[in-house]
C-alpha cells in the first residue's frame, strides 16, 4: 500500500496575520502583571514557567506557542484560545497598473548639423 504524496499549494495571496491578545484578555481578568500570570500558571495549569518567559509572552507577540502552553493559559485564565490569538485577514497590497501596449513611435530626433562657412577664393 503506498501513501498518497502531499504536495503544497502555491498561493498567491500572503497568510494571515495573527495577533496575540494575552494582555488583553489577562487584563479582561484583572490579571496585570507578568507575576500574576505565572502565579496563575502554576495554581491553575501546573505550568511552571520562568519569570523571563512569561515576560516574553505577556509584552511580545511570539513567532510560536506550544499547544500545552496555549492550553496552560487557557485554563489559567478560564479563556479559549480564540481569546488569545485573533487571524486577521492580510490588507491586500494594490494591483500595479496595467501595463499599455506602446504608442506610435515619435519621429527620431534629428541633430543640427554645424554648416561650415565656405572659405573666400583665394
Amino acid at each position: 500500500m503506498t501513501t498518497p504524496e502531499l504536495h503544497a499549494i502555491a498561493s498567491a495571496a500572503p497568510p494571515p496575520q495573527v495577533e496575540w491578545k494575552l494582555r488583553m484578555a489577562a487584563a479582561q481578568r484583572g490579571i496585570w502583571t507578568g507575576t500574576e500570570l505565572r502565579r496563575l500558571l502554576a495554581e491553575r495549569a501546573g505550568l511552571e514557567l520562568s519569570a523571563a518567559s512569561v515576560s516574553v509572552l505577556f509584552t511580545k507577540q511570539p513567532s510560536q506557542v506550544k499547544l500545552s502552553t496555549l492550553a496552560a493559559l487557557c485554563a489559567a485564565l478560564d479563556c479559549t484560545p480564540g481569546d488569545l490569538l485573533t487571524l486577521r485577514e492580510p490588507v491586500a497590497s494594490p494591483a500595479p497598473p496595467p501595463r499599455t501596449a506602446p504608442g506610435p513611435a515619435s519621429p527620431p530626433l534629428q541633430q543640427s548639423v554645424p554648416r561650415h562657412r565656405s572659405l573666400p577664393p583665394l
